[in-house]
């Protein structure tokens, strides 16, 4: 065990943390440290991580003694909704976790796995992970401290990969998995040689055909999004015949999990035609938008597209359990004629297939944000600019 987790682990130190966690952190360091061996930097930095991780990581936030790492290995962590959907695409075996980090994806894989190696560069970030795990009741993680790449290739097979590769250039442009380390595109031989099932993770910012392309034998691609946020992409290679990979679009919740099933080539070769608005109107999932299943929608839901490049649907009947957002459309203006009244001063604006940004439209027409109406500013099967007034379903 470190120095610096043995001083941030004592009893009475955790217990000051959890005192000041509601504690106004500028206040907390001019108090300075009651502690001898331990600075007020150091306990700011714990406080500050603690409280960022209660909706994120709840059973870590509700589990005493546990020690946080540097903030931008905190933001890097993977959510425990995302992680525990991770968990369920793994089976029993052994499975080497090569980017480990803080550990949240390998303590739900542990759940399921025989076994976990967890591989970190980073000795002091492995160490916290390892003190951790023991708070957490998990034991049948082996912590390997070093370049991963090295670890791989002395153990024998295990039953899954994975791996989180992280960003080497930031170039400001769409990224590829090349650019990435571990370069997961040229080590894909290794890995394969090592399992029969690799799972890796992406930013949600990554092309997912551009990555179908760089990558060999994907079987499955996870498109994850939480509350409506794209968080991340999931790519699951194996050793079987695929002639094309399933597209899964997964909608996470707090008590919900839905998932869509989609392929590229049903996508490509649907043919429909965009139809006038009734009486409710839907606005997809990011996960599903992310994926580009605009046509398929209209097949899974029963549900009509308003414009071939206007990303919003209608339909007469209400469609339950929507991958979206679900809305009743109480008028429908030609944007010409829209003039905003005082009942619409406030107000969501969207848009979609417009050529104002919302910003510009809440500037010319002196609309504040908030309440309970939403205007979407599109354009329809007509080509016309409408705007339409809706409320929440």
């Amino acid at each position: 065990m470190s120095n610096f987790i043995q001083k941030i682990g004592n009893i009475q130190v955790q217990d000051f943390i959890n005192k000041n966690l509601n504690v106004d952190l500028q206040k907390l360091i001019l108090k300075g440290s009651p502690f001898a061996e331990v600075s007020i930097q150091e306990i700011a930095i714990q406080v500050d991580s603690k409280k960022k991780i209660e909706n994120k990581l709840p059973i870590w936030f509700k589990t005493e003694g546990l020690i946080y790492p540097p903030k931008l290995n905190l933001e890097q962590a993977s959510s425990e909704i995302t992680a525990h959907y991770k968990a369920s695409l793994i089976g029993p075996g052994e499975l080497i976790d090569l980017t480990g980090g803080f550990g949240i994806d390998a303590y739900f894989f542990a759940e399921k796995a025989s076994k976990v190696f967890h591989c970190e560069i980073n000795e002091e970030l492995s160490n916290i992970a390892k003190h951790n795990f023991n708070k957490l009741g998990i034991y049948n993680v082996d912590f390997k401290v070093g370049d991963s790449q090295k670890t791989i290739q002395k153990l024998q097979k295990v039953a899954a990969i994975y791996i989180d590769p992280s960003r080497r250039i930031n170039t400001g442009r769409v990224f590829l998995l090349k650019d990435c380390e571990p370069n997961v595109v040229a080590n894909q031989d290794l890995y394969l040689a090592k399992t029969n099932k690799i799972i890796i993770k992406a930013a949600p910012m990554l092309d997912v055909t551009a990555a179908l392309l760089e990558l060999k034998q994907v079987t499955e691609v996870h498109i994850i999004s939480v509350n409506n946020e794209c968080k991340e992409l999931l790519f699951v290679i194996e050793k079987k015949q695929n002639l094309e990979p399933n597209i899964y679009c997964v909608c996470l919740k707090k008590q919900r999990k839905s998932v869509y099933n989609f392929k590229y080539s049903i996508e490509k070769s649907l043919q429909i035609k965009a139809k006038p608005l009734k009486t409710y109107l839907y606005e997809p999932d990011v996960a599903i938008l992310k994926g580009g299943f605009f046509k398929s929608l209209t097949v899974t839901f029963e549900i009509d597209k308003i414009h071939q490049h206007t990303h919003l649907y209608t339909s007469d009947k209400l469609v339950e359990n929507f991958a979206g957002k679900t809305f009743k459309i109480t008028k429908s203006t030609p944007f010409q004629n829209f003039k905003a009244s005082k009942n619409l001063s406030k107000a969501n604006v969207v848009t979609r297939n417009f050529h104002l940004k919302p910003e510009e439209i809440k500037k010319q027409f002196k609309i504040k944000d908030g309440g309970d109406l939403y205007l979407f500013f599109c354009t329809d099967y007509k080509e016309q600019k409408v705007v339409l007034e809706v409320v929440r379903i």
